[in-house]
């Protein structure tokens, strides 16, 4: 059998990308609670209330994501007609929201599921697909809506279940980013910020049971898969001006550092989360952080893109992480396994 060369690939399980996919656009739809937070200025379009319009949350979430999806093409000074391929991801059972977003656009799609980490994964998926020649162009689009992701994993919120301290806030949401090269047509003055590589996470189960924990559940990912990033690529936690992960919240983030300094590897000072940065904890009754598959993608759009653009930063190292239980695996007592993937990213 012929043995084929993965010219791509570095170590077991992280990717180069030597064509350096770029970020062409990015465009959020934040809802209320988001747009009062310390991000709230940054996002492109705040909603009035949680419906947004429309009879259902679910629903909400979809016209969110759609929205989001249209407006960064249209940032880009693209058509939809430009875009090779469309990567969804959301917490809806089946995907909905992305399938149901995607319906009005004549665009081919793929729904992804890597739960709050699905953003890096269509990341990567996107940027594979580019470096691969089988696209020119592709938009990557995620979303999460608290109280459709509460009804579907928890309880009703009607019910007004208390939440312990360790719960996260599942943040409504939707962000989009279009992601070519350098030399396209579209890249205008964008185009800065590149893909460089990627570590692919495994699926890591600690036996975490409680649903209202899944910081604990997911910081040992996060520290599998960057403890990986470091040794495939034989750089040091200081090669990046950021290392941010997805939503651990203040307890997983406090564990994935203190594991991650276990093994050597000094983070702390340069160590954040998404979940920490999109509320203002003393102010806004988060309990642990905000969390949600579009938590990390709408920080990395409003803060981080945007940051890396204006120069505060060169190299960020973007680990978003989730949880991979259901409502059904959660009731027939099942642990959380959780998944952390690794986007490298750098500003020319």
């Amino acid at each position: 059998m012929r043995a084929i060369h993965a010219k791509h690939r570095v170590g077991r399980r992280s990717l180069v990308f030597p064509g350096r996919p770029s970020v062409l656009s990015t465009f959020t739809v934040a809802g209320p609670m988001e747009g009062q937070g310390p991000l709230g200025r940054a996002f492109d379009t705040v909603i009035p209330d949680t419906f947004y319009g429309e009879r259902c949350w679910e629903q909400t979430e979809s016209k969110m994501l759609r929205e989001a999806i249209v407006h960064c093409i249209q940032a880009a000074g693209a058509a939809e007609s430009d875009v090779d391929v469309l990567f969804t991801g959301d917490l809806l059972a089946q995907c909905i929201a992305g399938s149901y977003a995607a319906r009005d656009l004549a665009v081919p799609h793929f729904g992804l599921y890597s739960a709050c980490a699905s953003f890096a994964e269509g990341l990567i998926a996107a940027s594979a697909f580019l470096e691969g020649g089988f696209a020119a162009h592709a938009v990557v689009a995620v979303s999460s809506h608290h109280d459709a992701a509460e009804r579907q994993f928890r309880f009703p919120t009607e019910l007004g279940v208390q939440r312990p301290p360790t719960a996260q806030w599942t943040a409504t949401l939707a962000a989009a980013v279009m992601l070519g090269y350098p030399g396209s047509p579209f890249a205008g003055g964008a185009g800065r910020v590149r893909i460089t590589g990627a570590t692919l996470g495994e699926v890591i189960d600690v036996g975490v049971k409680d649903p209202y924990d899944m910081g604990t559940a997911m910081a040992p990912a996060a520290v599998d898969t960057l403890a990986t990033h470091f040794k495939d690529f034989g750089v040091p936690p200081s090669y990046y001006d950021v290392i941010v992960t997805g939503d651990l919240g203040a307890v997983g983030q406090r564990i994935a550092a203190d594991l991650l300094e276990s093994k050597g590897l000094a983070v702390k000072d340069r160590f954040q989360d998404c979940g920490l940065l999109l509320y203002d904890r003393a102010r806004q009754d988060v309990h642990a952080g905000g969390s949600g598959a579009a938590c990390s993608a709408g920080v990395f759009c409003a803060h981080f893109y945007r940051g890396m653009m204006n120069g505060s930063w060169r190299r960020i190292l973007f680990a978003p992480t989730g949880a991979l239980h259901s409502p059904v695996s959660s009731k027939q007592g099942e642990a959380i396994p959780a998944i952390c993937h690794a986007v490298a990213l750098e500003a020319v």
